[in-house]
């Protein structure tokens, strides 16, 4: 790798980790093609990114970045999965985690707050940004649903009383 290509993968490095809500550390440990495409695969579908980088590039990359504090965690060999959701990248590292030996999570960042394996895990189980959008929405539509029934209700309920009335007449 030459310096040209050295200098554009720091600043996609860059780049990806300003744009992210959260930054996941992981140590990749003799993983296949077959699950490096599967875990890929499932990071893309996600809305993430999942990057493999030199240490040191990646450690000249988040600099000035509110990521600096993940710099210790770049040792061995590394990957950076992030997100602007910063749950995604959790949620699909911890589960794929799960399933293979292969992959240890070194730690992350979301903002300027490093997080330990333990605090990754507990990003992963959080609600990610689209289900509280629609909770949200949930909650939001819930009192105009209430509002709508209560309005419809009182004339339902004369109609069934004139029916009731008629039937009556009827027999």
């Amino acid at each position: 790798m030459d310096r040209s290509q050295k200098a554009e993968s720091v600043a996609y490095l860059n780049e990806l980790v300003a744009g992210s809500g959260a930054v996941i550390v992981t140590r990749n440990l003799g993983m296949t093609v077959a699950q490096s495409t599967a875990l890929r695969t499932k990071i893309r579908e996600a809305g993430a990114t999942y990057k493999v980088a030199k240490n040191r590039l990646a450690k000249l990359a988040i600099q000035g970045t509110d990521y600096e504090g993940i710099g210790e965690f770049f040792t061995g060999p590394t990957a950076i999965a992030a997100s602007a959701d910063p749950v995604a990248a959790a949620k699909v590292i911890v589960e794929f985690a799960k399933t293979t030996d292969k992959i240890e999570i070194v730690g992350g960042g979301m903002g300027s707050q490093v997080l330990s394996p333990d605090g990754v895990k507990a990003l992963a189980t959080m609600p990610s940004l689209d289900e509280l959008r629609a909770k949200l929405i949930g909650l939001i539509q819930a009192p105009a649903t209430k509002i709508a029934q209560l309005t419809t209700a009182p004339a339902a309920k004369l109609a069934r009383v004139f029916n009731a009335y008629a039937e009556k007449d009827a027999a």
